[in-house]
């Protein structure tokens, strides 16, 4: 029997963990081992505290990120926070407020379309409400300040996705229910919904998503550099059908929707994007064709049958349907065809269709990119 997966705890949970013993820990002036918290979920959560320091004036402790079974760049990760009395006002008085702000290893904001605007500290709504709700049990007229801090949050976040939305500097402070699900899509989605949030702000015309950073790297390559493909007389073989974009696309155009099809493409819709440009490579085109909402492995079977019917159904050359029938894989077909021209359309055309059924009111258009990081067919 499979032993069911743990949960684990987002980095706005441990920040307002962490925020609630350095309160406690300042007004009592002794050590706290551990607090439990409310979570936006509905139930409570306990947390160790570590590194526990504490004075006249400001307190501070740490909470060890545990993310559970959920593969999560953050996981272990030493979420601080320091709350220090802030200043009197006038005749001994405080401001009634909380401040809440970022430090070493926390990112800024620097584009808009975020949860938090341009020069913000990355530290979302939620968990900013989790901080200054777990700090006003202890100081419930407020008077402090609270600083939130990751020291290796820089490293960490270059193995995110964090720069191309815009945030620098570190990590976000993130979570809505204060949970980690293990092996939940939610914070793939939830960045796509960001990158897409970030794009519309930043004024894109339309967004290319990709399903992997290959595919993507070809398509910048297309969209964003007139490079030798677009020079005739230096085409590359297996190029002749590109044409140069009416201008490069900016950077935030750019998003990574990896296995998501679905998902991805209602939200572009939502967002005004209606026509977005889909890059990827030939498997991962068959199986959107085939209408496939989640490209990965295990969500997702890979039918060359079908391909085989649409291939008679188009009455492509008796010489293609023989490579189809014959084939194991897609790999396969797509090398031994030289990914040919009217084999791509076919599967660009019914993979239009299956966008369209994901997400009513899109135009797919779509990038193929070969084994070796070219651009073979773009059907815009």
């Amino acid at each position: 029997m499979r032993k069911p997966l743990r949960h684990g705890y987002t980095t706005g949970a441990c920040a307002a963990a962490a925020a609630k013993g350095a309160a406690l820990m300042l007004a009592r002036q002794e050590a706290v081992a551990d607090v439990v918290i409310d979570l936006p979920a509905g139930v409570s959560a306990s947390f160790t505290l570590h590194g526990q320091e504490s004075g006249p004036g400001s307190a501070a402790c740490f909470v060890i990120k545990d993310a559970g079974d959920d593969p999560d760049v953050t996981n272990g990760a030493e979420v601080h926070a320091r709350v220090s009395l802030t200043p009197a006002i006038s005749q001994g008085e405080r401001e009634q407020i909380i401040t809440i702000t970022g430090g070493t290893g926390i990112g800024r904001a620097t584009k808009p379309g975020l949860a938090v605007a341009p020069g913000e500290w990355a530290i979302n709504p939620v968990p900013r409400r989790m901080i200054d709700e777990a700090v006003r049990e202890v100081f419930p007229q407020g008077g402090v300040r609270v600083e939130v801090s990751i020291p290796d949050g820089e490293e960490r976040a270059m193995k995110t996705l964090n720069a191309r939305l815009g945030i620098v500097g570190g990590l976000s402070i993130l979570g809505t229910s204060g949970i980690v699900r293990p092996i939940s899509a939610k914070a793939w989605t939830d960045t796509i919904d960001a990158a897409l949030d970030v794009a519309r702000a930043c004024g894109s015309a339309t967004v290319v998503l990709s399903t992997g950073r290959t595919s993507e790297m070809v398509a910048q390559r297309q969209f964003d550099v007139r490079c030798s493909m677009f020079d005739v007389e230096n085409q590359e073989p297996g190029t002749s059908n590109l044409e140069p974009p009416p201008e490069p696309l900016p950077e935030e155009a750019y998003v990574m929707m990896g296995d998501h099809v679905a998902h991805a493409l209602a939200a572009c819709v939502q967002r005004g994007f209606d026509r977005p440009i889909i890059a990827c490579q030939f498997a991962k085109l068959l199986k959107i064709a085939c209408g496939h909402g989640n490209t990965h492995a295990v969500a997702s079977e890979l039918d060359l049958s079908r391909l085989r019917t649409w291939a008679e159904g188009a009455h492509l050359p008796a010489p293609l349907r023989a490579i189809i029938s014959r084939a194991h894989t897609a790999r396969e077909i797509a090398l031994e065809s030289g990914f040919d021209r009217a084999l791509l359309e076919v599967v660009c055309s019914h993979a239009r269709i299956a966008a369209y059924g994901h997400a009513p009111g899109t135009r797919a258009e779509f990038l193929v990119a070969d084994y070796a990081g070219n651009s073979v067919y773009y059907s815009g």
